[in-house]
């Protein structure tokens, strides 16, 4: 049986037309939602999903990640 891995990070954009994207660093998870609590629940749904009963991640961090645009 696999070792059950401790947390899982994912790396948070917001996206130009609004709301939030979530790709996961070393796993195939890619989830978006228009608010940042939707988005929670939905990385914590897609987490659940992608892994076996018992083998998911303990904890989920959420990296957020902004851009910003200066002018020269």
């Amino acid at each position: 049986m696999p070792d059950r891995v401790e947390e899982i990070i994912f790396v948070v954009t917001e996206e130009p037309e609004g709301g939030f994207s979530a790709r996961a660093l070393g796993e195939s998870i890619v989830t978006q939602a228009e608010d940042m609590e939707a988005l929670k629940a939905a990385v914590r749904d897609a987490v659940i999903c992608h892994f076996d009963e018992g083998l998911a991640p303990r904890l989920i961090r959420l990296h957020l990640v902004k851009d910003f645009l200066v002018a020269v």
